[in-house]
C-alpha cells in the first residue's frame, strides 16, 4: 500500500496523461498482435513420428523394399530413435489406397530424457539443482522439430534420390487423411477434367511452391504417370484357335500377375501360395510374347500370336471428388506458420500459374480446419462478449459502468499479445480458449476494483464530503488504496494456479501451455492497468457527470436565495 498510493496520487494529477497512455499502449500492441503466426493447433508430440516418403511411379517390389531398407537403416542410426517399422503398399481393404511409391515408416522416439544432452547458457556455470529449474523452461535436448529439420536432422539425412520427404505424426496423420486426404501440413487439391492437364498444373504449382520461404519439400501427384504392360487380344486370331477371352487372361494372370493355389497354416497364421513365372521369363516384353497359350487341340501357341503386347502409360490411380477429378500437391513446412505460409504461398501461385478454364486449385490440410475455425470465432467470440456486457449491466445498472469494466479487454489484449509473442506462440485453438477464458476474468477483476471505487466514493458523499475535486481524489485513493488486499488475492490466486502449467512437460503440455500463455499475460497487464488507469478514468467520469454538477447546483441555490 506504501508503494501503490504515491502512484494512484501522481495518476490522479495527471489524469488525461495516463488516460493517453494507457491508449498509446493498446495501440502499439495492435501491430504486434498482426505479426503472430496463425496454425490450427499447436504441434502434440505424440513420442512418434511417421515419415511418409514419395517416389516417382512405377517403382517396383525390389526396388522398394531395398529403399525401405535404406530408410530403416538410416532411421534407426539416431541416437533419439528407439525402434523403427517401414511398410511399402497397402493391405487388402479400399480403405488404405497407397501404391508401392508412397511409404509409411513408423519412428518410435525414446523418452526425451535420454536423448543426447546439447549445451544451453545455463549448462556451464549452474549446479545441478539450478539446472534442473532451468531445464523446465530451456531443455537441454533437441527438440522435435530440431530433429527433423535441424542441421544433420532427420530430414537432412533422408535426402535420397528420387525421394520427397514428408513428416508427421501417427495419430494426428490419421486424422488428417481421414478429415482431408492430405496427410502434409498443407495440400493443394487440383480440380479439373482431364488427368494429363491436372498432372501438369500439379507439378507447375509444385516447381513455383519450392522457391516459397519455409517449404521443406512439395510433391505434385503424377495422376498420368502410372506405367502398365497393355495386351491388345486379337479375336480372330483367338477364334482360329478356338480361344476364349477368360482363357487368354488366365494365362497372363498365372504368367504375370501369378495365381494363388492355396494357403499354407503356420499355427493361427496363414500365408497364401503364389506361383508364377520366374523373373526371367517375364521380364521383357519379347520374353511375354513367347509365353505359351494352350488350346483346345492341345497345341501351344505363343503369346505374339494372339495378342499385341506394348507398354503404356497412364493413371495408377484417380481420385474423385466433388464429381470431379483431381490430384494432389503435397506441401511439407518447417520454420514458420501456417497462416503465413499459405498467404505467401497462394500470392506465389496466383502470380505464376496460368489456370485453364474449367480448373480450379482448392487449399486444403490444417489450412482447411483455419478457415473453418477462422469462420466460427466471427460468430463466438462477439457472442461471448455481448453475453459478459449483458451480465456486467444486469450487475451494475449503470451502461457507464459496465464500460468502465470492459475497458479491461483491451488492457488484458496487451499482456496476453506481448507474452504469446515473447514466447514465440501462434494464434490457434488453444491460444483462442485462453482468450475467451480471460475475457472473463478480466471482468471480475475489473468487477472488483470498480466495487470498491464505488463504495468509497457513496460513503463520502453519503457524509456531505463529495462537494470538491480534492474530496473526489481522496475518496478514490482510499478505494484504491485500502482495498488493494482483495484484488491482490484474486490475482494471485490465478497466478498460482496458472503458472505451473508453464513447467508442466510431456504430452498435452503444448496445448495446455498455450491456453495459460494468454491467460497468465493478460491477467498482469490488466491488473497493473486496472490498478493506474481505472483511478484516472473513475475520477474523470464522476467529476464531470455528477460532482461537478452536485457543485454548481450547490453554488447557485444561495444566490437565488
Amino acid at each position: 500500500m506504501r508503494l501503490y498510493q504515491p502512484v494512484v496520487e501522481f495518476v490522479l494529477r495527471h489524469q488525461w496523461a495516463t488516460i493517453f497512455g494507457a491508449v498509446l499502449i493498446v495501440a502499439l500492441t495492435v501491430p504486434v498482435f498482426f505479426r503472430l503466426g496463425s496454425e490450427f493447433m499447436p504441434p502434440l508430440d505424440e513420442g512418434a513420428l511417421l515419415y511418409m516418403p514419395t517416389t516417382v511411379p512405377g517403382i517396383s517390389v525390389t526396388e522398394a523394399q531395398t529403399l525401405l531398407q535404406v530408410q530403416d537403416k538410416i532411421l534407426r542410426s539416431f541416437p533419439e530413435v528407439e525402434r523403427v517399422f517401414g511398410k511399402a503398399g497397402r493391405a487388402e481393404t479400399a480403405t488404405d489406397p497407397a501404391p508401392f511409391s508412397m511409404m509409411e515408416t513408423t519412428v518410435i522416439l525414446k523418452p526425451p530424457a535420454e536423448w543426447p544432452k546439447v549445451p544451453r547458457w545455463y549448462s556451464s556455470w549452474a549446479p545441478d539443482w539450478l539446472q534442473g529449474i532451468f531445464r523446465r523452461a530451456w531443455p537441454d535436448h533437441k527438440s522435435t522439430e530440431e530433429l527433423i529439420y535441424g542441421p544433420g536432422g532427420l530430414s537432412e539425412a533422408m535426402t535420397l534420390p528420387g525421394v520427397v520427404n514428408a513428416w508427421t505424426m501417427p495419430i494426428k496423420a490419421r486424422v488428417d487423411m481421414l478429415t482431408t486426404g492430405v496427410r502434409t501440413p498443407v495440400g493443394i487439391k487440383v480440380m479439373g477434367a482431364d488427368l494429363n492437364m491436372i498432372q501438369e498444373i500439379g507439378q507447375h504449382v509444385e516447381m513455383v511452391l519450392r522457391e516459397v520461404r519455409g517449404t521443406t519439400s512439395a510433391f505434385a501427384e503424377r495422376t498420368a504417370a502410372g506405367y502398365f504392360v497393355d495386351f491388345d487380344f486379337k479375336r480372330d486370331e483367338m477364334a482360329r484357335y478356338g480361344l476364349t477371352m477368360a482363357q487368354a487372361q488366365m494365362v497372363v494372370l498365372s504368367a504375370v500377375g501369378g495365381e494363388n493355389i492355396t494357403t499354407t497354416v503356420e499355427g493361427r497364421e496363414r500365408y497364401p501360395i503364389n506361383v508364377r513365372y520366374l523373373r526371367d521369363f517375364r521380364n521383357s516384353l519379347d520374353r511375354l510374347g513367347r509365353t505359351l497359350v494352350p488350346t483346345i487341340t492341345g497345341a501351344q501357341i505363343p503369346m505374339a500370336q494372339i495378342a499385341d503386347i506394348k507398354l503404356l502409360s497412364g493413371p495408377g490411380m484417380i481420385r474423385d471428388e466433388n464429381g470431379r477429378l483431381s490430384g494432389y500437391v503435397y506441401v511439407d513446412v518447417s520454420g514458420r506458420d501456417i497462416g503465413s505460409y499459405v498467404n505467401d504461398a497462394k500470392k506465389a501461385v496466383r502470380d505464376k500459374v496460368q489456370l485453364p478454364a474449367g480448373y480450379t486449385l482448392v487449399w486444403s490440410g490444417q489450412y482447411e480446419f483455419m478457415q473453418r475455425v477462422e469462420a466460427r470465432l466471427w460468430v463466438v467470440v462477439p457472442i461471448t462478449l455481448a453475453i459478459i456486457f449483458l451480465l456486467l449491466y444486469l450487475n451494475t445498472g449503470s451502461v457507464a459502468k459496465t464500460l468502465i469494466i470492459v475497458l479491461a479487454v483491451p488492457f488484458s489484449a496487451v499482456g496476453a499479445v506481448w507474452f504469446l509473442h515473447f514466447l514465440g506462440y501462434n494464434m490457434s485453438i488453444a491460444v483462442w480458449v485462453g482468450l475467451i477464458a480471460l475475457l472473463g476474468v478480466d471482468a471480475e477483476t475489473g468487477v472488483f476494483m470498480l466495487l470498491y471505487l464505488d463504495l468509497a466514493y457513496y460513503e463520502m458523499r453519503d457524509k456531505g464530503m463529495m462537494k470538491t475535486k480534492e474530496q473526489l481524489r481522496e475518496a478514490i485513493v482510499h478505494g484504491a488504496v485500502k482495498r488493494l488486499r482483495p484484488k491482490f488475492m484474486t490475482v494471485a490466486v490465478m497466478f498460482v494456479g496458472l503458472i505451473p502449467i508453464m513447467w508442466s512437460t510431456g504430452s498435452g503440455a503444448d496445448v495446455m501451455k498455450r491456453i495459460a500463455a494468454p491467460m497468465i499475460g493478460g491477467i498482469l497487464t490488466s491488473f497493473i492497468m486496472e490498478l493506474v488507469v481505472y483511478p484516472a478514468i473513475y475520477e474523470v467520469w464522476r467529476w464531470y457527470f455528477y460532482v461537478r454538477k452536485e457543485e454548481r447546483i450547490g453554488a447557485v441555490e444561495p444566490a437565488a436565495g
